[in-house]
């Protein structure tokens, strides 16, 4: 869809919106929505979700209200694929948006990645859109990642250029310079000294919401907490400092990240609070998620398979917990699979917003969350078509019922796991249930055919010495 026709459709459906809520002879109050996305948490970074040493109270009420997917995922191993997913309702794929903006440059690896999508499209119609076309108020607070990272005019791609009444705190950059004030973010004012960066953005979505208390509004809270530089505060540092000391058997110990999860926690706390102030909570749907499994070396995502840059669960499980009082069955545990696609028509179903395109890969799960409807879909897939220093090779992959099946591209492989019976895929199926895997593979083709995905090539600069060594200095750089 060319860029003048996505504005015409917005704002068409921006004028019609009053004159539809006129013609209702006893207009009912949308709810608000709030999507909070979390940056590098993995799925067991949460109480809630089975950590013994991470303390997330605010979450475990938050699921204790609302539905926990037990099986919930990235669209992506990495950030900025995700953020562009969630904000389309499209794979990573289809957009072309494939790794994190600027992504890892390797240029003596056996395969040359493709020449992928650096920015959010300005022809796609985001989340905030569709919204604003109803009569929202919009605010995108915290982490963007979906520029170029342009020297000069990066402004131009920034969220209010994509339906955002408000910006505050996303530009370029994929962490901040510091979770402490002064934050050197451009696009934030800075905050008094070591004022903490989650407790800003929470607080900048309270005075959000008090000053429009009175009609709805959509809050996209892209908190820049978990990534690095793990931070926390000094207080709260020392308290879990402490409980490891006590504790020399969990596998989760660190004390600074554990603070930095708590803070996000903290964060949450602090929004329902207001939300009940302001007697909102009632009519509110809080979608709570991560764009990306745990970092290994801060945290341990036991028992799924490695972590944030991998081919395998731990990259792209995630928490996934979806809120709305009296609407959604509370205490609810729920095992069907969804994925960041998912959030874009599910959220517009269940707030009453038409959608102002057809061309979604996501389901909604209004049905499922509503009446325990289960949705119409038994596969979903993930192509990262690139390399990261979490592991992560060329490849594609696709969860079909308890089976996921992970083509790697520099050796044609494929490998095939039961998660039912062996979460942490430890053991690799495809030698011994052949029909299965050549199966999965052949509907894993045919996706990445309907999606027009990006494929990497045989790179003639091909060095592995070389390649080797440039992996070595990443890791080092990674280290500082």
């Amino acid at each position: 869809m060319l860029h003048w026709l996505k504005t015409l459709l917005v704002k068409s459906a921006v004028i019609a919106a009053p004159l539809l809520a006129g013609a209702e002879t006893a207009p009912v109050r949308p709810p608000n929505v709030i999507v909070i996305l979390v940056d590098d948490m993995g799925q067991t970074d949460l109480s809630c979700y089975g950590s013994k040493f991470y303390e997330t109270p605010h979450v475990d009420q938050l699921a204790k209200d609302g539905v926990r997917f037990a099986n919930g995922y990235s669209a992506c191993t990495v950030c900025s694929p995700t953020r562009a997913a969630l904000l389309t309702g499209k794979y990573p794929a289809r957009l072309h948006i494939t790794d994190w903006i600027a992504g890892h440059d390797r240029p003596k690896a056996k395969l040359k990645i493709p020449d992928w999508q650096k920015f959010l499209p300005f022809e796609e119609i985001t989340l905030a859109e569709q919204f604003k076309s109803a009569g929202y108020a919009t605010a995108s607070i915290g982490k963007w990642h979906l520029t170029p990272g342009l020297k000069d005019g990066d402004e131009a791609y920034y969220p209010d250029k994509h339906g955002f009444d408000v910006n505050i705190g996303g530009y370029a950059r994929g962490q901040p310079p510091s979770f402490f004030a002064p934050y050197k973010i451009p696009t934030l004012t800075e905050g008094p000294a070591g004022e903490f960066l989650t407790d800003r953005e929470a607080n900048e979505a309270v005075k959000f919401i008090e000053t429009n208390k009175d009609k709805p509004f959509f809050i996209y809270l892209p908190h820049y907490a978990v990534h690095t530089p793990i931070a926390g505060k000094p207080e709260v540092v020392a308290k879990y400092q402490a409980k490891a000391a006590k504790q020399p058997e969990v596998t989760q110990k660190n004390a600074t990240y554990a603070a930095l999860v708590a803070s996000v926690d903290d964060s949450l706390g602090t929004i329902r609070a207001a939300l009940k102030r302001f007697k909102l909570e009632e009519n509110t749907l809080i979608v709570f998620t991560s764009d990306n499994g745990g970092l290994l070396g801060v945290t341990n995502n036991a028992p799924l398979r490695v972590g944030k840059g991998s081919a395998y669960e731990g990259g792209v499980r995630v928490p996934l917990i979806i809120c709305w009082p009296g609407v959604t069955k509370a205490g609810l545990v729920e095992t069907t699979p969804a994925i960041t696609m998912d959030l874009y028509p599910t959220v517009l179903d269940l707030a009453g917003v038409k959608p102002l395109q057809s061309l979604v890969d996501g389901i909604s799960l209004a049905p499922l969350l509503k009446s325990g409807a289960k949705p119409d879909r038994d596969a979903i897939f993930w192509h990262y078509p690139h390399y990261h220093p979490g592991g992560a090779t060329p490849y594609s992959a696709i969860r079909s019922g308890d089976f996921r099946l992970v083509h790697f591209y520099e050796d044609g492989r494929d490998e095939l796991y039961d998660l039912a019976n062996d979460v942490g895929e430890s053991k690799d199926l495809a030698a011994t249930e052949p029909v299965r895997a050549k199966a999965l593979r052949t509907r894993l083709d045919a996706w990445l055919k309907s999606v027009d995905a990006q494929f990497p090539t045989a790179n003639p600069a091909f060095d592995p010495a070389a390649d080797a060594n440039h992996g070595k200095k990443n890791a080092k750089a990674k280290k500082k």
